[in-house]
């Protein structure tokens, strides 16, 4: 990644893909111009096949068209895995509930072809936009998926076949650089121990809640092979500024009470500190060892700015401090 700078913030996609929400041409391409205004270049956009069953793509492409986005500006990272498919029930299957007003299905295709194939289709509804930063999307899940270790070794060896059908589109230069996403970083551990990474996205990993010294220490061996970190879901899925889903499950005071406890506490030294829980998820979040960038998400132009600024603000040592004082962080966190 030495010839590729990210920027340290870098926008997620999924609302383009009407993920919980249906938003017209319009409000999605308001929210890619902010992002293109308030963004160092190349602004980095990080999509999926699987967002609203390459609907998210399809936007993205359509709406940097629009507003004549060169090429040379905008870096794409496309997650691939999924593959836009004829839509022949009342509702997509590949994620029922989730995508809103989708025309298309999508089915999984982790091997060597399938990969190719999502890489060309994503191409195709990138609208003369193409994908430089490639990955395959949530292994973690897909090997998940085996009943047994004999058929969860089948599905890792799929990912691997997938693996080599990226290092390939890199040696012909089709590609910048190849890289892996996970929930689990510990797939992601695996795979660096097979494959040639130029990148990794943790997600719901390392954050001001949840920062595991196993963790810290895997990415200090990623940082010293100059593997560029991105750091995903620092609010662990918005838990950490109001939601009611920790990593992306739902949570209440009964089931999880330690969890809204520490919110409470996090909020108050927070606001005695006259800062905002989001900036210093985010200024935690760039803090680990090899971190290069946050990826968050956004469906509304207003808050793009704002996210781009919180990167940047100030915390004073004092705080946290007061964090590990009050058993908020670990005392041992080093990187701040």
């Amino acid at each position: 990644m030495e010839d590729i700078v990210l920027p340290r913030v870098i926008f997620g996609t999924s609302g383009l893909g009407n993920l919980y929400v249906a938003q017209s041409d319009e409000a999605k391409c308001a929210i890619v111009e902010a992002c293109m205004q308030h963004s160092q270049k190349p602004v980095v956009f990080d999509s999926a096949g699987k967002y609203g069953a390459g609907l998210a793509l399809e936007s993205l492409g359509k709406c940097l068209k629009q507003l004549g986005v060169a090429p040379e500006d905008v870096m794409i990272s496309n997650k691939l895995g999924w593959l836009r498919t004829e839509l022949k029930t009342p509702e997509p299957t590949f994620e029922p509930g989730v995508w809103r007003d989708l025309k298309f299905d999508a089915e999984q295709h982790i091997s060597y072809d399938g990969i190719i194939a999502c890489y060309e289709q994503g191409n195709q509804l990138l609208n003369g936009y193409k994908a430089e930063l490639v990955s395959v999307h949530d292994p973690d899940e897909y090997i998940a998926r085996g009943e047994s270790d004999a058929e969860k070794d089948k599905l890792y060896q799929d990912v691997l076949d997938a693996y080599r059908a990226l290092q390939h589109l890199k040696q012909q230069k089709e590609v910048k650089a190849i890289g892996i996403g996970s929930k689990d970083w510990r797939i992601i551990e695996k795979v660096a121990a097979e494959v040639d990474l130029d990148w990794v996205m943790i997600a719901n990993s390392l954050t001001v809640h949840s920062h595991p010294a196993e963790l810290l220490g895997f990415m200090e061996k990623l940082k010293a092979k100059g593997v560029a970190i991105i750091n995903s879901a620092v609010f662990n899925g918005g838990f950490l500024i109001g939601a009611d889903y920790y990593n992306y499950q739902p949570v209440s005071t009964e089931s999880h009470p330690e969890l809204y406890q520490w919110r409470d506490r996090f909020r108050q030294l927070c606001t005695s500190y006259n800062l905002k829980p989001a900036e210093v998820c985010a200024v935690f979040g760039l803090s680990g060892p090899g971190v290069v960038s946050i990826a968050l998400n956004t469906t509304n132009k207003d808050r793009v700015a704002g996210n781009v600024a919180m990167a940047s603000v100030e915390i004073p040592e004092e705080f946290w401090s007061a964090m590990k004082a009050e058993g908020l962080m670990d005392p041992l966190y080093s990187y701040l």
